[in-house]
């Protein structure tokens, strides 16, 4: 079983060993490529069904050629794909892929070498196998809040150029030169699929698809509507940047209410840890009766169950949507 293990941790840690020596070696000779994919990459991340261009289509998952065509034969492949634009990663979705299990099994031998518990093995494995995709849900996460707070003051800029009678699209260049990544990048690729003939409506549809921001929604329909219906599309702005100040500012005064839940939710998942270690270090003969004696393995995962459930039901009741 050993060795088994062992040759595919060394079959995982070669493929990964040659995507690593392929981006390298496509990086070195043409250190422009990951710049022009990228952008590549976010003008087509919308999924938008409008007819475009072969080059935009094209999606690089992966590297290596082989490994490219498999991905792209993969259904759930493209929410990946998604998560790695907007937490702005630079590796492909080929490299979490990878990574993902080699880190997986790393740790599963490492532990079973060290003869930990079975129970406490898979789970460290499992966490382990799914650090990537932590990383890539706290990227995206603080991108995406970036972005929440930068939107008003972009508004704001827009909605003043449209007043001293600019065009939508000069308002937008500028506020694309004014701000920086992610807001920035995010308006001049908008403002670049209108240039190249993209209606405004589906250039402003694929800019909601690319970013997950529950007020870029606002201004979204708001420019749709008013380009169909007509008004004050700089009045309009202004009241959408001041709604999205006041439900941030409720947002934080709703966050500052929850602290309490959430430092009370930290202390009683903690204490238990500590607690054992402490009996560990102090008496150590003493605690190791409730990982070797059968009840005592009984009692350990129905406690593990219970925090677990516990987590849960506090993470929901101080988990209050805005």
């Amino acid at each position: 079983m050993n060795i088994l293990i062992t040759g595919i941790i060394i079959f995982l840690i070669s493929v990964f060993v040659i995507e690593m020596f392929f981006y390298s070696y496509r990086t070195l000779r043409n250190p422009d490529h990951a710049k022009i994919r990228k952008k590549l990459k976010r003008i087509s991340s919308s999924g938008s069904t409008t007819q475009l261009p072969d080059i935009v289509r094209k999606r690089v998952l992966s590297d290596v050629p082989a490994l490219n065509q498999i991905l792209l034969r993969i259904t759930g492949i493209r929410h990946l794909d998604k998560l790695i634009y907007q937490a702005n990663s630079q590796y492909p979705a080929g490299f979490f892929l990878l990574l993902s299990p080699l880190l997986a099994l790393t740790g599963f031998l490492g532990f079973s070498m060290f003869k930990i518990n079975t129970v406490f093995c898979v789970i460290f494995t499992v966490f382990l196998g799914a650090s990537p995709f932590i990383y890539l849900k706290l990227k995206k996460k603080q991108r995406m809040e970036k972005f929440q707070s930068q939107l008003p003051e972009a508004l704001d800029l827009m909605a003043r150029s449209l007043k001293a009678g600019h065009a939508f699209t000069t308002g937008m260049k500028m506020t694309s030169e004014e701000f920086d990544d992610p807001l920035g990048p995010e308006f001049g690729i908008n403002l670049d699929e209108i240039n190249f003939g993209v209606g405004v409506a589906e250039a402003m549809k694929n800019l909601a698809g690319r970013v997950d921001c529950v007020d870029l929604n606002f201004f979204v329909v708001a420019v749709i509507l008013q380009r169909e219906t007509g008004g004050n599309l700089a009045e309009i702005m202004e009241n959408i940047a001041h709604l999205i100040r006041k439900r941030y500012k409720f947002l934080g005064t709703v966050r500052a209410l929850a602290a309490e839940g959430k430092l009370s939710m930290y202390v009683l998942l903690g204490l238990p840890f500590f607690v054992l270690g402490a009996l560990f270090l102090s008496s150590r003969t003493y605690i190791m009766t409730l990982f070797t004696d059968p009840a005592g393995k009984i009692m350990c995962y129905t406690a593990l169950v219970m925090m677990v459930i516990g987590a849960f039901v506090m993470k929901r009741m101080i988990d209050i949507k805005i």
